[in-house]
C-alpha cells in the first residue's frame, strides 16, 4: 500500500517508528546521490567530448566526486603540479554550493509531515500533534536524514582520494557535517511552518530575550536588505568592469581553451563563479577590496603590490591602474545606499505601530548594520580561498575587513538617517485632504492616529443658560432679531413665502393708558324669568339603560358611553322680553 503526500512523493505507509526513520535515512542518502550523480553526468559529458582525455572513466568519476566535495566548501588538493608540491584549491563556486544545500533542504522538508508520514501509532498511542516545539520523533527524523547524507558523503570522499582532486579529510568532515545539518535543520523548520514559538529549555535566558525582542527581527530584516543592496551593486560593478575590459576577457577565454569542449567547461566554470564575482564587487565598493595574491590588494584607491592571478576571463575585469580615478571613487555610492536602506528599514519599523525612542531606534539600526556585516563576512570567507602556494595562497576578499567595513558604513549612514526619518514621520500629520512632502507616509500616519477630540462650543449669553442650536441667540423681544428670523425663513423657503410679512411687532404702550377689565364694569340687566311650562308638555326624561353585567375576567367588554339628554338652550340676553299676560291679578314676584 502506498501513500501520496501533498508534495507528490510516493512512500510506503509508515506505521512504526523504525520504518519512518528508515525512510528518512533513505531520503538523506538519495539527496546526496542526486547531487553527486548530477555532477558525474556533467563531468562525464565533458570527458567524452574531450579529444585528448587525461584519464579513463574512473578518473572522470573521481574528479566529479572531488567537485561535489568542493561544492560543500571542502579544501581540495592538486597533487600533479609542475613543481611537484601539492597545491591546495579552496575557491568554492557559490552557485555550485547551491546544489547540495537545496537537495538536503528539500529532502528534510519532504521527510516531515505530521498528518501523513508521522501519523503512526507506537504501542497503540497516536503521536501528539504539532504544538510548535519539536517532539522526539522529529529529532530522530532529523538525525536519520543527516546520517544518510553523511554516509554517502564519506563514501564519496574515500572514492575521490585516489583521483586527480582528492579532498582533505579534516576539511571534508567539517564542511560536510556543517552543510548537512544546517540545510536539514532549515528544511525541518520549513516543514513545521516556520514556527516562531518559544525556544527549547536548554537555550539560555539571555538568548531568549534577544530573540523575543522586536528589535532582533527588525535588525535581521534591515541587515538582509542591506546585504541584498550590496550584492546587487557588486554584481552591477562586476558586469560593468567585465564589459569595460571585454577584449582582455575574450583573449583569456580563447587562450585557455582551444576546442569547443574545453570552452564549454570554461564557460560553465565562469557561470558557477558569477556569485563570487558579485561578492568581490561588493567588497571592492565597501573599500577594503580583495586580494590578488599574497601582498597585492585591489581597492578603489588603486592597486598595491604586484598582482599574481591566473589567466582567467573573470579576473580580466580587475582594474589595472595603480591609482584610482573618479570612476573608481564613485563606487562609494554603493555602501552609502546600503546604509541608507538599513536606516530606512529600521525607521519604518520604529514608526509602524508604537513609536520607538531615539535610543531604541539607534540601537536597532546598529544591530541591523551588525547583521549586514556578519553576513558579508561569511560570504567573503566563502567566496575566496587559496589556488596554490606562495603567491596564490590568498585570493579574494578578507572576511574581517569586509564585515567590518559593512558594519561601519551601516552605522555611519544608517543611524543618522533612521533618526531623521523617525523625526520626520512622527511629526503632526497633515489633514487627509492636504498634500504634504511625506506623501503616502503622511496619509498612513493620519489613518493610524486616533482622531482628536472636538472641544465643546462655549455657551453664549448667560452662563447658567446653554442655548440650543435651533433657538435664536438674540433677545426674544428684539424687533431686529425677529425680522432677521423671518427673512431667513423666507430665503430658506425658496420663494414659497415671498408675500408673507412678519407679524407686527407690539407697539409700546404707556403705563397710564393701560386699562384692565376690572376698571370698567358694565351693569347687566336681570335676565327675564322663563315662562312656566305645563306638566303635560314636559317630556319625561328617558330612563337610563341598565348597564350590562361585566363578564368574567379575561374577556372584558367595553361599556357603551352614557346617553346625556339634550339641554334646551337659553334665550340670548339681547332678545326682548315678552310682555306679561293681561290678567286681573298682580304680577308675580320675580323672586
Amino acid at each position: 500500500m502506498t501513500q501520496v503526500t501533498d508534495r507528490g512523493l510516493t512512500l510506503p505507509a509508515a506505521r512504526g517508528r523504525s520504518s519512518v526513520f528508515a525512510t528518512c535515512f533513505v531520503r538523506g542518502a538519495m539527496a546526496a546521490g542526486l547531487g553527486l550523480g548530477a555532477l558525474a553526468v556533467l563531468v562525464t559529458v565533458v570527458w567524452i567530448s574531450s579529444p585528448y582525455p587525461d584519464s579513463g572513466p574512473g578518473g572522470a568519476l573521481r574528479a566529479a566526486a572531488g567537485l561535489w566535495l568542493l561544492a560543500h566548501g571542502t579544501l581540495l588538493v592538486r597533487p600533479g603540479t609542475l613543481s611537484g608540491v601539492p597545491a591546495p584549491m579552496g575557491v568554492v563556486p557559490l552557485l555550485l554550493m547551491w546544489l547540495p544545500v537545496c537537495l538536503v533542504h528539500r529532502a528534510a522538508r519532504d521527510a516531515l509531515s505530521y498528518e501523513e508520514e508521522f501519523g503512526y501509532e507506537d504501542d497503540g498511542v497516536e503521536s501528539p500533534p504539532h504544538t510548535g516545539s519539536a517532539p522526539t520523533h522529529v529529532w530522530g527524523a532529523f538525525a536519520a536524514v543527516t546520517c544518510g547524507y553523511l554516509l554517502v558523503g564519506g563514501a564519496a570522499a574515500g572514492y575521490a582520494s585516489g583521483g586527480p582532486l582528492p579532498a582533505s579529510p579534516v576539511s571534508a568532515v567539517l564542511h560536510l557535517t556543517a552543510v548537512a545539518t544546517g540545510a536539514a535543520a532549515a528544511g525541518f523548520w520549513t516543514a513545521c511552518g516556520r514556527p516562531r514559538g518559544p525556544l527549547p529549555r536548554w537555550v539560555p535566558d539571555v538568548v531568549r530575550e534577544v530573540v523575543a525582542d522586536r528589535r532582533t527581527s527588525t535588525a535581521v530584516r534591515a541587515g538582509g536588505a542591506g546585504v541584498g543592496v550590496l550584492l546587487a551593486g557588486g554584481a552591477l560593478l562586476a558586469g560593468a568592469a567585465l564589459a569595460w575590459h571585454v577584449g582582455a576577457a575574450q583573449d583569456a577565454f580563447v587562450r585557455l581553451a582551444g576546442d569547443w569542449s574545453g570552452r564549454l567547461a570554461l564557460l560553465l566554470l565562469a557561470l558557477a563563479l558569477l556569485p563570487n564575482a558579485a561578492v568581490w564587487g561588493a567588497a571592492y565598493g565597501l573599500g577594503p577590496g580583495f586580494l590578488l595574491g599574497t601582498g597585492a590588494v585591489a581597492t578603489p584607491l588603486g592597486i598595491t603590490g604586484t598582482p599574481a592571478v591566473p589567466h582567467f576571463p573573470l579576473l580580466s575585469a580587475v582594474p589595472q591602474e595603480p591609482r584610482g580615478t573618479w570612476l573608481t571613487w564613485s563606487v562609494a555610492v554603493l555602501p552609502v545606499l546600503a546604509g541608507a536602506v538599513v536606516g530606512w528599514w529600521t525607521a519604518r519599523a520604529a514608526t509602524a505601530e508604537e513609536a520607538w525612542g531615539k535610543r531604541r531606534t539607534a540601537l536597532a539600526t546598529v544591530y541591523g548594520a551588525a547583521v549586514c556585516g556578519a553576513a558579508m563576512a561569511v560570504l567573503a570567507a566563502l567566496s575566496g580561498g587559496p589556488l596554490g602556494t606562495h603567491r596564490l595562497a590568498a585570493l579574494g576578499p578578507v572576511w574581517w575587513r569586509t564585515g567590518g567595513a559593512a558594519l561601519l558604513w551601516g552605522t555611519a549612514v544608517g543611524v543618522p538617517l533612521a533618526l531623521v526619518l523617525r523625526w520626520w514621520w512622527l511629526r503632526v500629520p497633515a489633514a487627509p485632504g492636504e498634500v504634504s512632502a511625506r506623501g503616502w507616509r503622511s496619509r498612513l500616519r493620519w489613518r493610524r492616529r486616533k482622531p482628536e477630540a472636538v472641544p465643546a462650543p462655549e455657551p453664549v449669553g448667560d452662563g447658567d443658560f446653554a442655548p440650543y442650536d435651533f433657538l435664536p441667540v438674540g433677545t426674544w423681544h428684539d424687533t431686529g432679531a425677529r425680522e432677521a428670523r423671518w427673512a431667513a425663513l423666507r430665503e430658506a423657503s425658496g420663494g414659497l413665502m415671498p408675500d408673507i410679512a412678519p407679524p407686527p411687532s407690539p407697539e409700546p404702550v404707556a403705563e397710564a393708558e393701560l386699562v384692565t377689565e376690572l376698571d370698567t364694569v358694565t351693569e347687566l340687566e336681570p335676565a327675564a324669568e322663563p315662562e312656566p311650562v305645563a306638566e303635560a308638555e314636559v317630556a319625561p326624561e328617558p330612563e337610563p339603560e341598565a348597564e350590562p353585567e361585566p363578564e368574567a375576567l379575561g374577556s372584558p367588554t367595553p361599556l357603551p358611553p352614557p346617553v346625556v339628554p339634550p339641554v334646551p338652550a337659553a334665550p340670548p340676553a339681547s332678545a326682548p322680553t315678552p310682555p306679561p299676560p293681561e290678567t286681573g291679578g298682580e304680577p308675580p314676584d320675580p323672586r
